[in-house]
C-alpha cells in the first residue's frame, strides 16, 4: 500500500536547535489531573448515569487524585446534576478541587457558573478552538477574532468569580487543538488569556497544551512544549499542563517527553479511556515512575480493585496485554521466560523485601500493585521446564530438584501441545501426579518394614508385586532405599542403579506429608526420575524409588 501523492504530508512544527529536553531526567510526580468523568465519559458509547459517575468519582479521590474534571455541566441535565450532588451532598474531599469544561461562549459560562455555586473550590476550564482548520473551517474567524473571543470570555469568567468570593477559583485554558496551532500564535492567545485573568506567581493560570490529535512523533510535542515554556512570558504565572491523546500509540512516550521538557501537570484517564484511540493512560505513566523509584503520589496498590470499578461504570475492558493492569502482563508462557523468572524470584526470596528488584522480565513487583505471583507463569506448549516447576512448587509445594525440571517439563509441554490449550494448575498437577507419584506398575509396593543391624546398616523386608505376583524382597543396604535397592537388583527385573536422591516436607496441598525425588540410571544410562509421597518419609522416598523404576 502506497500513500497517494499530496493528499498527506508531514508533520511540521518549531524549530529548537539548541533543544534541553533530552537530557532531563523525570525525578518527581507531576500534577495528576484525571479526566474519566468528562472527556473518558464523553467517549462511551453508553455515557456514565449519575450513580456511576459518583462511584467513580469517589474511587479517584481514594487513588489519591487532587484534581478531577467532573463533566460539562452546560451541556446536560445529567452533568449538571451530577455537580450539584457533589456539591449538595458535600462529596467532595477538602483537598480535592473540580474543575469544568466550559466553551467560549456567555450562556454556557453563565450556566457553569450556577451548577458550581457553593462549591468550596473549582478550575473552570475554558477552550476556545486555535488551529488553522477549525478557525477557518468550523469557526470562519480570523486570528484576532478567535483571541478576541479567549480573552472575552476570560474576562467573564474573572468578573463571575469576582463576584463569589466565598469559592477558590482558578482558572485553565486550552487552545484547541494546540499541536495543531501555529506554536506563535498559540502563545500569544496564552499570554492575552492570562494578562485577562490577572495571572501571577500568587494566581497561577492553567495553560493547558491539548495533544488532542497525535500529529508527529514524540519528540517533535516535546519540542513545542519546551519552545512555548521558554518564550512564556511571566513562566511563573502558568502552570503548563499535557492533555495528550493516542492516534499515533505514542500518548504516553508523548507526555513523557513533555514532561522533560518543562511542562508541571498531567491531564488524563485510567487506563487510557477516551475518543477514538484514546487519552493518555495516566497508570502507565504514573507506573513508568514508580518504576524507577519515584513516589508518582498516586494509590496504585490495589489495581485489580481500580480496573473493575472502571469496566463495571464505563462497560470498558482493559486488554489483556495492556501495561501493568492487563490479565496476561506478568506472566511468561516462554520457556527461557519462565526459567529466568524463577530464579529472579528464587534469588529475590534469599535477598529480602528490602533488596533491589531485579527479576528478568518484570519491571515492577505485581505485589506492589496487587497482583500475585500465581499469575506470571502460565503453562502452554511453548512453555519450559522452569515455569512448570514454578507451578507446582508454588501452588502446591513441590520443590522438584533442578536436574528433573526438564523430564517433567517435557511431559507435561507435550500434553498442552497435544490438546492445544494452557493447562490451568490442577491439570498440570493432574499430570505430573499421572506420570510421575506413586506409580505402582509393573512394580508395586504393599508393605514394609526395617530393622537396624548395627551401625549405619539396616534390614528391610518389603512385600511387592511385580507384573501381578506378589513376593517378599529382603535386603540390607546403610539405608532403607539402599536396602531396598539391593533387594531389588537381587531379583533381576530391572537394571539400574540409584544416582540421586532428594525429601522434603510438603509446604501445601497434603497435610503431614512428604515428598521424595528419586534418580536412577537405567539401562543405556538413560536417567529417570520418580516421585514418592506418604506421610512416612521413608516410605515417600521407597515410592519415588518405586516411581524411577516403574517409569524407566
Amino acid at each position: 500500500m502506497k500513500p497517494t501523492p499530496g493528499k498527506y504530508r508531514r508533520f511540521e512544527t518549531v524549530t529548537l536547535k539548541d533543544r534541553r529536553w533530552p537530557d532531563a531526567v523525570l525525578d518527581r510526580a507531576p500534577t495528576w489531573c484525571s479526566v474519566d468523568l468528562r472527556d473518558g465519559n464523553q467517549s462511551l458509547a453508553i455515557p456514565m448515569g449519575v450513580e456511576e459517575k459518583l462511584e467513580m468519582f469517589a474511587m479517584l479521590c481514594r487513588i489519591g487524585f487532587k484534581e478531577i474534571e467532573i463533566g460539562f455541566p452546560s451541556a446536560s441535565d445529567t452533568e449538571f446534576t451530577f455537580t450539584r450532588r457533589l456539591i449538595e451532598e458535600k462529596l467532595i474531599p477538602a483537598d480535592v478541587t473540580v474543575q469544568v469544561l466550559v466553551q467560549a461562549r456567555e450562556h454556557l459560562i453563565r450556566r457553569t457558573f450556577e451548577s458550581l455555586k457553593g462549591v468550596r473550590q473549582a478550575i473552570v476550564h475554558l477552550y476556545t478552538p486555535t488551529n488553522p482548520a477549525q478557525r477557518e473551517i468550523v469557526l470562519g474567524m480570523s486570528k484576532d477574532q478567535v483571541r478576541d473571543v479567549a480573552v472575552g470570555a476570560t474576562k467573564l469568567i474573572r468578573q463571575l468569580a469576582e463576584s463569589a468570593p466565598e469559592t477558590n477559583w482558578r482558572l485553565e485554558f486550552s487552545p484547541e487543538t494546540f499541536v495543531l496551532t501555529e506554536t506563535d500564535y498559540a502563545l500569544e492567545v496564552c499570554e492575552a488569556v492570562s494578562g485577562a485573568w490577572g495571572a501571577s506567581a500568587s494566581r497561577p493560570v492553567i495553560l493547558n497544551l491539548p495533544l488532542t490529535v497525535e500529529a508527529g512523533p514524540p519528540n517533535t510535542h516535546a519540542d513545542q512544549i519546551e519552545w512555548f515554556c521558554r518564550r512564556l512570558r511571566d513562566r511563573k504565572a502558568a502552570i503548563v499542563s499535557l492533555h495528550t491523546h493516542n492516534d499515533r500509540g505514542t500518548g504516553v512516550a508523548a507526555t513523557e517527553l513533555g514532561l522533560m521538557a518543562g511542562a508541571d501537570r498531567v491531564e488524563g484517564t485510567l487506563f487510557g479511556n477516551g475518543e477514538r484511540t484514546g487519552n493518555l493512560d495516566i497508570v502507565t505513566v504514573a507506573l513508568n515512575l514508580f518504576s524507577h523509584g519515584v513516589d508518582p503520589g498516586l494509590d496504585l496498590s490495589d489495581l485489580p480493585r481500580i480496573r473493575e470499578v472502571y469496566e463495571r461504570t464505563t462497560r470498558m475492558s482493559v486488554p489483556e496485554r495492556h501495561p501493568y493492569a492487563g490479565d496476561l502482563v506478568f506472566t511468561a508462557f516462554s520457556g527461557s521466560h519462565q526459567d529466568a523468572i524463577k530464579k529472579g524470584m528464587d534469588r529475590r526470596a534469599k535477598g529480602g523485601a528490602g533488596a533491589l528488584w531485579d527479576v528478568p522480565y518484570l519491571t515492577i513487583d505485581p505485589r506492589d500493585i496487587g497482583r500475585s505471583y500465581e499469575a506470571i507463569i502460565r503453562i502452554n506448549s511453548q512453555s519450559g521446564k522452569g515455569g512448570v516447576a514454578y507451578i507446582l512448587d508454588s501452588k502446591f509445594g513441590y520443590d522438584l530438584p533442578k536436574k528433573m525440571h526438564p523430564e517433567v517439563g517435557n511431559q507435561v509441554g507435550a500434553v498442552a501441545d497435544k490438546l492445544g490449550k494452557e493447562l490451568g494448575p490442577d491439570e498440570i498437577l493432574a499430570e505430573f501426579r499421572r506420570g510421575f507419584v506413586n506409580l505402582a506398575s509393573p512394580l508395586q509396593l504393599h508393605a514394609f518394614d526395617s530393622d537396624p543391624l548395627g551401625k549405619d546398616k539396616v534390614l528391610i523386608r518389603a512385600e511387592v508385586s511385580w507384573n501381578g505376583d506378589r513376593s517378599v524382597l529382603k535386603g540390607e543396604g546403610n539405608g532403607p532405599i539402599s536396602a531396598f535397592v539391593h533387594a531389588l537388583n537381587a531379583q533381576g527385573w530391572v537394571d539400574f542403579s540409584l544416582s540421586d536422591y532428594r525429601s522434603h516436607a510438603l509446604s501445601s496441598g497434603e497435610e503431614s506429608s512428604a515428598a521424595a525425588y528419586v534418580s536412577i540410571q537405567a539401562a543405556g544410562g538413560r536417567m529417570v526420575w520418580g516421585c514418592g509421597v506418604d506421610p512416612n518419609i521413608e516410605l515417600a522416598g521407597l515410592r519415588a524409588l518405586v516411581s524411577a523404576i516403574n517409569r524407566a
